[in-house]
């Protein structure tokens, strides 16, 4: 008996709303930030930075827990985070203490810029075959927190951004670079929120939030800064180990010595 041919299924049109509303707040956050910043509010640029990473980091999360992940949103996610983690940092950081530099000046934004590309391009093309505990190269959203917390740090004090042009301009320079070097960073995805933790933790999580509280652009820009050290002493730690390793192995083979032959 023949049955009738099945039909094709038809391919969804619709988008899921909940992440995708994530991601357009992180965008959104990333365009006020240049316009803040176009403006001579600083401060508000760099809140505006930080505020994006927030919002990125809720809609991977969202996307998980509610099984809403899709092609379109990996896609629509990394474009938004061009604008508010390379194009938003490079333009707010020049504008407040570059623009005096003339090319170099634009050169070292542009590097940042152009690294930001380079990083989310080959997180793209990892994804799958990449070890899950840690990052190749600094991430951009922590790039973009240095970027902006040394901004946000300067207004709070009342630091001219053109009295330290030439530590901005290297900073800007190395935070690009990182972020396309082969630098591990831990990704701190094996942490478990789900389990118990003793009562101690608690309590050093509440006195992070108040010293985080008290200072912003201080803790801020401390804890990424340190985070971005972290990378090149992890990376240069695990390369000494390596060799000595390697020496110790070297040494153990011609240190063996070698079995006779039996004689017939």
């Amino acid at each position: 008996m023949e049955t009738a041919p099945e039909k094709p299924k038809k391919r969804s049109r619709g988008i899921y709303l909940l992440p995708n509303l994530f991601t357009t707040a992180t965008l959104f956050a990333g365009f006020y930030a240049i316009l803040a910043a176009m403006n001579d509010r600083f401060e508000a640029a760099a809140i505006a930075i930080f505020v994006a990473m927030l919002m990125d980091g809720l809609d991977g999360r969202v996307a998980r827990m509610t099984n809403t992940q899709t092609a379109f949103g990996a896609e629509y996610d990394s474009l938004a985070d061009m604008v508010a983690f390379g194009l938003a940092p490079s333009l707010v950081i020049y504008l407040w203490a570059l623009t005096d530099l003339g090319k170099l000046g634009w050169i070292s934004a542009f590097v940042y810029t152009a690294g930001t590309a380079l990083r989310l391009a080959r997180f793209n093309t990892q994804i799958g075959v990449a070890d899950k505990r840690y990052f190749q190269g600094l991430p951009s959203p922590s790039a973009a927190a240095i970027i902006a917390g040394s901004v946000w740090l300067g207004v709070d004090y009342g630091i001219a951004g053109g009295a330290v042009e030439w530590l901005v301009a290297p900073l800007t320079i190395v935070v690009g670079l990182l972020m396309v070097s082969n630098v591990r960073y831990n990704s701190f995805k094996e942490i478990d929120f789900h389990g118990k933790v003793p009562f101690i933790v608690l309590v050093v999580v509440m006195l992070g939030f108040a010293i985080l509280l008290a200072k912003p652009p201080v803790v801020l820009f401390l804890i990424f800064f340190v985070y971005a050290i972290s990378g090149p002493v992890m990376t240069l730690s695990q390369l000494r180990e390596w060799r000595s390793r390697r020496t110790a192995g070297a040494e153990g083979e011609v240190a063996e010595p070698q079995k006779p032959e039996k004689k017939g």
